[in-house]
């Protein structure tokens, strides 16, 4: 397993060339895919945005091991669907309409995917309808939705309403993030989740995730 420690510690050091040779070795000599994610990959990750979140790393740092993650994830992601590996769940993310900002959105990614959530990243200025959309087609069980201007927030209301128009509310777990956002307002405009930053969003996430699935069996 000398290999698969490896992984993890040039991973925490964003070393995202190491990292895919590493990958791509520990393949060659048969390790399992998911040991080689769970336990590699998703492990540094995972612990890394806990240092984030202790303050004891900074956003560049968790920026520059999330690039060395995708690098070891686009070598393994093929043998993980060949094994039939599965990820956790599936978000669909993004900035709402009016608003611009996305280095929020893009950290909250990168921690969704460390936490081996499968994201769709809409992108910046996305309609309400789109989200909805979105997670229509893709499967989704979570829309995180991003605002960092207290004019954009508004549009969060409306996909809670939106939801509900099209009876869908209890289908999706809606998470709601960003600067001006606080806890009082996700539960005004009828959010299950606030989360102040990416690390805490990939935690509520899966466990978010963990006991939506558990309730439906």
């Amino acid at each position: 397993m000398e290999l698969i420690q490896e992984i993890y510690e040039y991973l925490q050091l964003g070393k995202a060339k190491k990292v895919k040779a590493l990958v791509q070795e520990a393949l060659a000599e048969n390790l399992d895919p998911k040991v080689i994610l769970d336990e590699g990959l998703l492990a540094a990750m995972m612990d890394l945005g806990l240092k984030f979140k202790n303050n004891e790393v900074f956003v560049a740092e968790v920026l520059v091991a999330a690039n060395a993650m995708h690098a070891g994830m686009n070598v393994l992601e093929p043998r993980l669907s060949a094994v039939g590996a599965e990820p956790v769940g599936r978000a669909v993310v993004g900035t709402v309409q009016g608003d611009l900002h996305d280095i929020g959105k893009n950290l909250v990614i990168m921690m969704l995917k460390g936490a081996g959530i499968e994201t769709y990243d809409l992108g910046v200025d996305v309609e309400t309808a789109a989200f909805i959309d979105k997670a229509e087609e893709t499967g989704a069980d979570i829309i995180c939705m991003s605002a960092l201007l207290t004019t954009t927030m508004i549009r969060m209301e409306e996909c809670t309403a939106e939801l509900q128009k099209r009876g869908l509310r209890e289908k999706y777990i809606l998470m709601v993030g960003g600067a001006p956002v606080t806890e009082s307002f996700a539960e005004k405009i009828g959010a299950d989740y606030y989360t102040p930053d990416a690390m805490n969003a990939a935690e509520v996430a899966r466990k978010a995730v963990f006991k939506k699935k558990k309730g439906q069996h």
